[in-house]
């Protein structure tokens, strides 16, 4: 993956599996966010998966399209477009009706300072979009960031761990699936909650966020000296395929990569590829924000891209001035602050 398209058809392409699970769904796609940092490419692998099966489904894009010709792409590609704001009550009600539902929006970076704004994005708008669609499948991504900080030996929170979100952000998307779960009881509306943590791929991420700092000289901050990543199109393709899993109540599923990733040893091989020595600051604490998906590995087996290859790709890109989206995760903090 040495370029945009590259990337772009990489994070795109379906597999077998994904292509049996949405042949057996039944109705159209609607996505909701679609201009975010998962959703071009989340639509453009429903519509390749869906090009390469039996259905004629479509997908519907619903964002505000902010980006300049993002929704004409996404057109040209097959997706059925429709420019929104699903936080104005009109254009919620005008959206079209779809049998399965994709609910990407929400509010995490710059957060701080803006928590009123934040709890309307993450916990108030998902409720008024579950009551819009209450006929409908819906995926609705959540964040590992709703379980506490757990010992690094522990093996990371499951589904069945207590939650313990730190800080507004956190606390506001486990609003998001309290009241995701509310709708659910009181409709009967099919739900699937996807508690991801780090999505990464070669624009944005964990590993971009090490080898930026290990490239400009800049100290990395070892506090947080674990963290899980998984490849940006395995966590879309879980997203679509978990449609088929949606219940009353809602089904949870964390998504991640089955590795533990020491940061210190992430820097050292980034900066091994970059021709870089890294600078360390802090010490590992033993406590790390860490999700144990088993379960969703049991169900749609290993993500395709290991660390390893991520670490490789993500150097080039980086050394090669590929195009970032400035969007640095913050996986360091630990006081929830965003």
């Amino acid at each position: 993956m040495r370029t945009t398209a590259e990337l772009e058809e990489r994070l795109a392409r379906p597999s077998a599996g994904l292509v049996d699970d949405l042949d057996r769904l039944d109705g159209d796609i609607l996505i909701l966010g679609a201009g975010g940092k998962l959703g071009p490419s989340l639509v453009r692998l429903a519509l390749n998966a869906t090009a390469a099966g039996r259905s004629d489904r479509r997908v519907i894009a619903v964002s505000r399209f902010s980006e300049p010709g993002l929704a004409d792409a996404l057109r040209a590609e097959g997706a059925d477009v429709v420019p929104a704001d699903v936080a104005d009550e009109g254009a919620l009600r005008e959206l079209p009706e779809a049998a399965n539902v994709v609910f990407l929006v929400g509010a995490k970076f710059g957060t701080a300072g803006r928590e009123h704004a934040t709890w309307f994005t993450n916990t108030y708008l998902p409720g008024r979009v579950a009551d819009r669609f209450r006929g409908s499948r819906i995926a609705a991504l959540s964040t590992g960031n709703v379980y506490p900080l757990v010992p690094v030996t522990s093996g990371g929170s499951t589904e069945e761990s207590a939650t313990g979100p730190v800080g507004d952000y956190a606390m506001s998307c486990l609003g998001r699936e309290r009241v995701l779960t509310h709708f659910a009881e009181t409709h009967g509306t099919r739900m699937a909650l996807i508690r991801l943590n780090y999505a990464v791929e070669l624009r944005y991420g964990v590993l971009v966020d090490l080898a930026q700092k290990v490239l400009a000289g800049e100290p990395v901050d070892l506090a947080t000296g674990q963290v899980n990543v998984v490849w940006q199109g395995y966590a879309n393709e879980v997203t679509l395929r978990s449609l088929l899993l949606a219940g009353t109540p809602p089904y949870v599923l964390n998504v991640t990569g089955p590795e533990l990733i020491s940061v210190r040893q992430a820097a050292l091989a980034l900066g091994e590829a970059l021709g870089k020595e890294p600078v360390f600051t802090g010490e590992e604490a033993p406590t790390a924000l860490l999700s144990n998906a088993s379960r969703c590995h049991r169900l749609f087996g290993y993500p395709q891209i290991t660390p390893a290859e991520l670490i490789e790709h993500t150097a080039r890109w980086v050394a090669g001035g590929g195009p970032l989206l400035g969007k640095p995760t913050k996986f360091e903090r630990r006081d929830g602050r965003f």
